[in-house]
């Protein structure tokens, strides 16, 4: 993302913060957002992936903990030129992954256990390459600083129309009523100007080369994109403005959603592989990952990842 749209989503995000503090307090409430603000921002540059791991009760595990994850990881940083990033694991059964960071220097990458424990080692590692896709185009930064803002803007106008809502002046009740409304939509309409969907292509390209299979990565966004519908995710729910950091979208808006069709995204992906030349996997094939010379286990139906070792 240029510089200039940088500038300008911060500053939008800004004018909302001193809005808010204007209806809460005048034109002193609105100076004391826009420090609040500033403060705020330079709070998210540098701690934003810690509050957004936080959030999802990320635990962070390492080759002794969860070696074959963490080992399909470093080979896929190595595999794409980038440092090694701390990896993360959630454990939630809704099916899902995403990358954190203000940098590829100071990257994370998360994934919950549901995912790992539904797709195959190479989807896996599809799912991980787009992540890493993700760091490499350097989207983490913007993706993670607008989802805190956002999420903080959303929770300030809940308590604006809350204290207004007790303070008995009829007009500043009505002027909070409506912006508690319109800024979380408003939020999300930030998000989607600053993730634009081309971002999510950009990552699927950059995963499919990184992985050298972007058929497994197809299969894994076949896989987990009903089941990530279906299957509650609480931070979602808490912060919509979440969604957007996922490799596949939540249950929120279709008008705000920052992703592009999944079976859009899955028929550029098959293309992707007849120009590389990749084979079609067949079925529920063994045959060894594209990173590995050895085939996951064909006795088990749950992931050669699954982090529970389940049967």
């Amino acid at each position: 993302m240029s510089g200039f749209k940088t500038v300008m989503l911060m500053s939008a995000l800004t004018a909302l913060f001193m809005a808010l503090g204007y209806t809460l307090g005048g034109s002193g409430g609105a100076v004391i957002a826009l420090l609040a603000a500033a403060g705020m921002n330079l709070f998210t540059f540098w701690n934003a992936d810690r509050i957004v791991l936080s959030m999802h009760h990320a635990r962070e595990v390492d080759e002794a903990s969860a070696p074959e994850f963490v080992g399909l990881v470093r080979e896929l940083a190595q595999r794409a030129g980038l440092p090694m990033p701390r990896v993360y694991l959630i454990d939630e059964p809704h099916p899902n992954a995403f990358a954190t960071g203000r940098n590829p220097d100071n990257a994370a990458v998360a994934a919950t256990t549901g995912l790992l424990s539904m797709l195959t080692r190479e989807e896996v590692a599809g799912v991980m390459a787009h992540e890493l896709g993700h760091v490499k185009n350097r989207d983490t930064l913007i993706m993670t600083m607008v989802a805190t803002i956002a999420g903080a803007i959303s929770m300030l106008a809940n308590f604006g129309l809350f204290f207004r809502g007790n303070s008995g002046n009829g007009h500043g009740n009505m002027l909070a009523g409506l912006l508690a409304v319109i800024v979380a939509p408003f939020a999300a309409m930030i998000v989607q100007m600053a993730i634009s969907r081309t971002r999510e292509y950009g990552a699927d390209a950059a995963g499919a080369q990184i992985s050298g299979n972007p058929h497994a990565l197809a299969s894994a966004l076949a896989k987990i994109s009903g089941q990530a519908q279906r299957i509650p995710n609480p931070v979602a729910q808490r912060n919509p403005a979440a969604a957007q950091l996922y490799i596949v979208p939540t249950h929120v808006s279709e008008l705000f959603s920052t992703h592009p069709a999944t079976e859009k995204r899955i028929a550029a992906l098959h293309d992707m592989a007849a120009h590389m030349g990749t084979p079609a996997a067949s079925g529920r094939s063994s045959r060894a990952s594209a990173l590995s010379p050895v085939a996951a286990p064909s006795r088990r139906r749950s992931s050669a990842l699954d982090p529970l070792r389940r049967d």
